[in-house]
């Protein structure tokens, strides 16, 4: 969601300066001198990351847990949390991050030592035609983790937050704490397009809003609004009316339908 609301935007632009704050969780790694100059070529999505292809290099940019990317011709100037800003001819891509565990990483390509070690044991993208559902059920029957911690890891299936796993998992109708060691490839089935099905209609809604996020725009995402499950803790199950039960995994709130989710 959030590429999709600047990358046509940005695509094209020269970066004319670029602004450091606060320390984030990785150093840029480049001089940001050696930036200016250099032309924003695309923008690409593999997981959490997003990266800024330049006409030399590419930027590796992730959100961390409470991160936000603006992208405008006229921001105010920057605040407390307001780390990272690309200043280019098309408007300012800046990084607010009150938390600083976000990052914005600097490689000469994909294959560099340090790009090679962010991206390479990433799991599939969920709405691209390589997300093989034989590849997915395979995955799942090699860990004993629950289903939840599974979808949440990353390195089988990307994309997969905490509110949209819930959801998935839900529409499944399995339980949330079941070893994914023992869904059955129907399961699996079930599974793998109710991810699909979730996470199609968060794009549609602009993405989710917890706390202090907001798209580049600056606006609310607004898929949480409809989600069957998650944050609705003793509330009635829009389907059988069971209220619905809250448990901590992995520090993690899940929320589930002890009459939709048996097993």
């Amino acid at each position: 969601m959030t590429r999709l609301g600047f990358a046509w935007r940005i695509t094209g632009a020269r970066i004319e300066a670029v602004r450091l704050g606060k320390p984030l969780r990785w150093a840029l790694a480049v001089e940001p001198a050696e930036l200016v100059g250099r032309t924003v070529r695309d923008v690409r999505r593999r997981g959490k990351y997003l990266l800024v292809d330049l006409d030399v290099g590419l930027l590796l940019m992730h959100l961390g847990m409470s991160g936000s990317l603006r992208f405008d011709l006229g921001l105010p100037a920057p605040g407390t949390h307001d780390h990272f800003d690309l200043v280019t001819s098309r408007g300012t891509l800046r990084l607010n991050d009150p938390r600083r565990f976000g990052a914005v990483v600097y490689a000469h390509d994909e294959n560099a030592p340090l790009a090679a070690k962010l991206l390479g044991g990433l799991g599939m993208e969920p709405l691209e035609a390589t997300f093989d559902v034989d590849r997915f059920h395979e995955g799942l029957r090699r860990r004993n983790a629950s289903i939840k911690q599974v979808l949440l890891a990353g390195d089988l299936v990307v994309g997969v937050g905490n509110i949209y796993a819930s959801e998935a998992l839900f529409i499944a109708g399995i339980r949330p704490s079941l070893p994914a060691s023992r869904i059955s490839r129907p399961r699996a089935v079930r599974l793998h397009a109710a991810v699909r099905e979730i996470l199609a209609r968060a794009v549609e809604r602009g993405g989710s809003t917890l706390r202090d996020f907001a798209n580049v725009d600056g606006q609310s995402g607004y898929f949480q609004l409809e989600a069957s499950v998650y944050g609705r803790a003793g509330q009635p199950c829009r389907v059988c009316a069971t209220p619905v039960r809250q448990i901590r995994q992995g520090q993690r709130s899940t929320y589930f339908c002890p009459k939709c989710q048996k097993y």
